[in-house]
């Protein structure tokens, strides 16, 4: 019997406000960042880490027994039979997906993260839209809220409202702001803490300033929505701007006299780049390119919105309509592209299958790169365990994947069985 959606919502969201299980995966080809390894196991424990990997049989089931797994009980044991096993994705800008949006309250984060998750995406900042600012402070605090639930939220993404006039692409230019030092400190206080990255065109009057104070309070200011030139760019990253918001996108593109700010993020190795690789936001020929700019530093995003995983027809976006056509939304109002309905798992699909990317790079660009924009590589105090790699000591998400087609077929986030 197939699963509702309303089903779907309610099971993910038990199991990610439950506890975690010990889990054991053995006959699995894995594939992560560090690179391609068959015949491989892996091993978590009740805590939701993983304590042990490997290749060889004995091994494995020693590391099963110290986690309470019998291993010859195949029914405690998951076997892989070849298929690819991954790190969970972690998608730092999306906006939404399952006709709600991450903007629309705690049951519309429930969700929205549940149609994300059940394809691959164990980890996710939630973006919010630009608007008025008592709404966009309302829904940082349900964010900040959701994050004390479940380990799945990783805090907030603002996309606006410090965006570019020129720029704004599908943001509503009613309710886009100057960052002013005052408007600054009364996001950072309604957000307690949950602001993991912000975008900010730098040229804007206060700019520099804002990227510089909120890089101080351990957000990580992104630069985008811009409308910025080479040298307001590279102050913008020299100020402590650590993220590219989706490269190409709502900003000055390359020219060999105005360089714009691209390449001010390429060669800065401090600066993490995102690329929606979609096909549509970047043509391939051009997401072949910008992702050969900068290795380990080109990150995967969605920027997903409500249509994700659903059929084409009209949304909205905050308050302004939306209407989706062969999976592409644009604004009813102009036609601006109005974010996408790409998974990570069709991002990871494309770069694979479709562009030919090299199998642990593109698996690279959706996880360790993603978590590493915030320093969720290693121990902290956002999620504990460190995020993007397959190895002892890191959190137990963990992708079982069709070697053939790339769909995720299996899903745990620290330890908790999604799908």
């Amino acid at each position: 019997m197939t699963e509702s959606r309303e089903q779907t919502v309610a099971r993910v969201t038990a199991a990610l406000t439950g506890k975690p299980s010990p889990v054991a995966i053995h006959r699995a080809r894995k594939i992560d960042a560090r690179g391609v390894q068959d015949h491989f196991w892996a091993v978590s424990d009740a805590q939701g880490v993983i304590v042990a990997t490997g290749t060889d049989e004995e091994s494995f089931e020693s590391a099963c027994r110290s986690v309470g797994i019998d291993p010859a009980d195949d029914n405690a044991i998951i076997d892989a039979g070849g298929r690819v096993l991954t790190p969970g994705y972690v998608d730092i800008h999306a906006h939404g997906a399952w006709e709600k949006s991450f903007d629309d309250g705690p049951d519309g984060i429930d969700v929205a993260r549940a149609g994300h998750a059940v394809h691959g995406t164990t980890r996710q900042v939630l973006s919010l839209i630009t608007n008025p600012v008592d709404v966009i402070e309302r829904n940082v605090r349900n964010v900040r809220a959701k994050m004390d639930e479940r380990p799945d939220i990783l805090g907030a993404h603002l996309e606006g409202p410090f965006l570019a006039l020129a720029r704004k692409g599908a943001h509503d230019p009613e309710c886009l702001k100057d960052p002013v030092p005052e408007l600054v400190d009364e996001l950072l206080e309604a957000a307690d803490g949950c602001i993991r990255q912000i975008t900010i065109a730098p040229e804007l009057p206060h700019g520099i300033g804002a990227i510089r104070q909120f890089a101080a309070a351990g957000v990580v200011p992104a630069v985008g929505h811009c409308d910025a030139d080479y040298e307001t760019a590279k102050r913008g990253f020299d100020a402590g701007a650590g993220i590219m918001t989706h490269m190409f996108n709502a900003m000055n593109g390359l020219h060999h006299r105005k360089p714009g700010p691209i390449p001010a993020a390429v060669e800065d190795p401090r600066v993490t780049i995102e690329l929606i690789n979609d096909g549509f936001h970047a043509q391939n020929p051009m997401v072949k390119l910008g992702f050969g700019f900068a290795p380990h530093r080109i990150a995967f995003v969605t920027d997903a919105m409500a249509a994700t995983d659903c059929p084409d027809g009209a949304y909205k976006l905050g308050a302004l309509d939306v209407n989706v056509v062969d999976g592409h939304a644009r604004l009813v109002s102009n036609g601006a592209i109005a974010g996408s309905t790409l998974l990570l798992e069709v991002a990871v699909r494309r770069a694979v299958i479709e562009l030919g990317f090299d199998a642990s790079a593109a698996v690279e660009a959706a996880t360790l790169t993603p978590a590493r924009a915030f320093g969720f590589d290693k121990p902290n105090k956002v999620t504990g365990a460190p995020l993007g790699l397959i190895a002892p000591g890191y959190a137990a998400d963990l992708l079982l994947t069709d070697p053939a087609t790339w769909r995720v077929e299996e899903v745990w986030c620290a330890g908790r069985k999604l799908k």
